[in-house]
C-alpha cells in the first residue's frame, strides 16, 4: 500500500503560489515551490485587498501578519497640471474599504508561514512538462551563477502560479497569443524616493485626463508609490523607446506642470520600476487532469479590477478545499474547483474591463465629468452616503467569500 504523500510542483512564489503551497500542505500534499528569480522578489507596488481576500487570509491565519498600510491622516487630491488641487475620494474610500498594501506585504506573510515546512528552489524553471495518467514528468532547469543543470522529476500535480506570461501555461496549453486579451493600456510604476513638492508624504494624488492618468498611493510606514496609465493603439511602439520617453509622449504635447514633471523625473531616476502592457488571461479551461493554473496565470484580472491579490488567495484556498474533498479523484477535484470559481472570475474580469478601467483611466470627457460629479457629491456627508449607496452594487462581488467551505 502506497502511504506516501502526493507530490505537487508549484511554479511561482508570488501570492497565488505561496498560498497554494500552504493549502496543499494542509490538505496532506508535499509541495515543492520553484521560482525563476534567483532570490525573493522586492516588496513591489500597490495592491488593494477587498473582503474576498480578507476573508480568505483570515481563514488561512495570515490576515494579521498582512496588516494594513492605510494612513488615517491621508487626504487624496484630484490635481491638474497647474498644481490646482481639490479633495477627492481615495482608493481606501471605495465600498468595501479595501486594505491598502504592497504586494510584498501579502507575500511576506505567506512566506513566513510556508518556508519553514516547504522546499523552495530559486533560479529554477520548468522546460518540459509531460503528463501521464499516473503522474507528470517535469524537466526543471536550475541556474546557479554560470552553472545550469537539468533534472527530471515526477509529480502527482503541477500548479502554474507563474504570472501573466506563465511558462507552465505555455508548455501545457499553448502560446501566449491564444490567451492574452490586450486592454490597449500601458502602466508604469515605481516607489517614490522623495515627497511630491507641495504635498505631504501621506497624501494621495490623482491626475486624470482622457486616456491617461497618474496616481500617487500613500502608505503608512512606507514611501508612496506612483502609477502611470495611458491608452495606446500601438503597444509595440511603446517598447521601442525608453519607458520614460514613452510616458512623456503619452502625456504630451502639453506642458507637464510641476507635479507631473516631478513624478516623471522620479520614475526615470528610480532604481526599480515596472513598465508593461496590460492584458487579461482568457482561457476555456484552467486545468487538465494533473496540471492546473492559479492566479494571474489562469485569469489575470489586471490591476484595474483591484481583485488580483484577493483572487490569488481565494483560488488557492478553494483548490486546497477541493483536494481535501476529493482525496482519491484529482480530475474531479480540479473540475469542481473550476466550476465554482469560473463564474466569479468572469464577473471580476468584466468589471475590470469596464468600470475598473475607467476609474483608473477616464477614457473620454464623459468619464471625467462623472469623476468630477463624484468628487462634488462626496464633498459633504449627505452626498457621500448617497454615492456609497449608488456604487455599492458594483462592488458587491468583491465581498463574496467564494472560497468559503
Amino acid at each position: 500500500m502506497d502511504t506516501r504523500s502526493p507530490r505537487a510542483l508549484i511554479v511561482g512564489t508570488g501570492i497565488a503560489g505561496l498560498a497554494t503551497a500552504m493549502r496543499l500542505r494542509e490538505a496532506g500534499w508535499e509541495p515543492l515551490l520553484v521560482e525563476r528569480a534567483a532570490r525573493r522578489r522586492p516588496a513591489g507596488y500597490f495592491v488593494g485587498l477587498f473582503e474576498t481576500g480578507r476573508a480568505t487570509a483570515e481563514r488561512m491565519g495570515v490576515l494579521d501578519a498582512i496588516g494594513n498600510r492605510f494612513n488615517p491622516t491621508s487626504v487624496t487630491y484630484d490635481i491638474d497640471r497647474t498644481g490646482r488641487r481639490r479633495p477627492s475620494p481615495g482608493y481606501g474610500d471605495l465600498p468595501g474599504r479595501p486594505r491598502l498594501l504592497l504586494r510584498g506585504d501579502i507575500e511576506a506573510a505567506l512566506y513566513d508561514a510556508v518556508a519553514p515546512r516547504t522546499e523552495i528552489r530559486y533560479g529554477t524553471t520548468p522546460t518540459a512538462v509531460h503528463e501521464h495518467p499516473d503522474g507528470v514528468d517535469v524537466t526543471l532547469r536550475t541556474t546557479t551563477g554560470e552553472d545550469t543543470a537539468d533534472t527530471v522529476a515526477r509529480f502527482d500535480l503541477v500548479v502554474g502560479a507563474d504570472g501573466l506570461r506563465s511558462t507552465v501555461r505555455r508548455l501545457v496549453f499553448g502560446p501566449d497569443s491564444g490567451y492574452l486579451r490586450p486592454l490597449h493600456h500601458i502602466i508604469g510604476a515605481t516607489i517614490l524616493k522623495d515627497p511630491v513638492p507641495g504635498f505631504r508624504p501621506q497624501d494621495g494624488l490623482v491626475l486624470a485626463e482622457p486616456g491617461r492618468s497618474a496616481w500617487v498611493f500613500p502608505f503608512a510606514d512606507h514611501r508612496p508609490g506612483v502609477l502611470f496609465n495611458y491608452r495606446t493603439d500601438d503597444e509595440d511602439a511603446q517598447f521601442r523607446r525608453s519607458p520614460v520617453e514613452s510616458l512623456r509622449r503619452a502625456f504630451g504635447p502639453e506642458p507637464t506642470g510641476p507635479v507631473l514633471e516631478n513624478l516623471l523625473q522620479q520614475f526615470e531616476q528610480a532604481d526599480d520600476r515596472l513598465f508593461d502592457s496590460t492584458h487579461q488571461v482568457v482561457m476555456p479551461t484552467w486545468h487538465t487532469d494533473r496540471v492546473v493554473l492559479v492566479g494571474d496565470s489562469a485569469w489575470c484580472l489586471t490591476l484595474y479590477s483591484g481583485m488580483g491579490a484577493s483572487t490569488g488567495l481565494a483560488g488557492a484556498d478553494l483548490l486546497g478545499t477541493s483536494l481535501l474533498r476529493n482525496p482519491d479523484n484529482l480530475p474531479r477535484a480540479l473540475r469542481e474547483w473550476e466550476q465554482r470559481l469560473r463564474p466569479f472570475i468572469f464577473t471580476q474580469q468584466t468589471a475590470g474591463r469596464a468600470e475598473g478601467l475607467t476609474m483608473f483611466v477616464p477614457q473620454n470627457r464623459r468619464d471625467l465629468a462623472v469623476r468630477r460629479l463624484t468628487r462634488t457629491l462626496t464633498g459633504n456627508p449627505v452626498g457621500r452616503r448617497a454615492m456609497r449607496t449608488l456604487v455599492a452594487g458594483k462592488f458587491k462581488a468583491k465581498s463574496i467569500d467564494i472560497a468559503a467551505p
